[in-house]
């Protein structure tokens, strides 16, 4: 069989075998997320993240499928890595943004939809939770104003969870 041939058969299996995959974890993290009583907007991010991991799993399978050198590759993917972390340490307040929103997410006692009260001496806030977003989260008042908290803030300030 001629090499062309060959890697393109390699491709096919490599992107049939990522659409069974997904479709297997999907519906496996859906089963535990009702099975255990998650809230809907934790497995959907838990989603987003695994079929990000696996697009770029087969993405680099694809890469040396199709004769990238790995010490180019890595080499790329260093570089890639380097200028973010640069850009990111430029932008530190933005990156503890992200830092926060993932922990306020995963293992913050308010979720989406509970009322909160931030518990600040100078600017008391109580609201509904609306969104968690990467960088802010949004809160709806008793008087329907819409208020974004960056959530680095959020993370550093008591909160008191007033209905779940």
């Amino acid at each position: 069989m001629e090499p062309l041939h060959l890697k393109i058969i390699e491709t096919a299996l490599v992107l049939v075998g990522l659409v069974i995959i997904n479709l297997f974890t999907k519906g496996t993290i859906r089963r535990i997320g009702n099975r255990y009583h998650l809230q809907r907007d934790r497995t959907t991010f838990t989603l987003k993240v695994i079929t990000i991991g696996l697009y770029l799993a087969a993405a680099v399978t694809l890469l040396f499928i199709w004769g990238v050198d790995q010490n180019e590759l890595v080499l790329f993917l260093s570089s890639f890595v380097a200028i973010l972390g640069i850009a990111l340490f430029a932008q530190w307040s933005m990156l503890s943004n992200v830092t926060a929103s993932i922990l306020l997410f995963v293992s913050h006692p308010a979720k989406v939809g509970d009322s909160i009260s931030i518990l600040d001496k100078d600017y008391p806030l109580t609201g509904k939770i609306k969104d968690i977003g990467a960088f802010f989260t949004t809160l709806e008042t008793e008087a329907n104003e819409v208020i974004t908290i960056p959530n680095s803030l959020l993370f550093q300030k008591m909160i008191k969870v007033i209905s779940a």
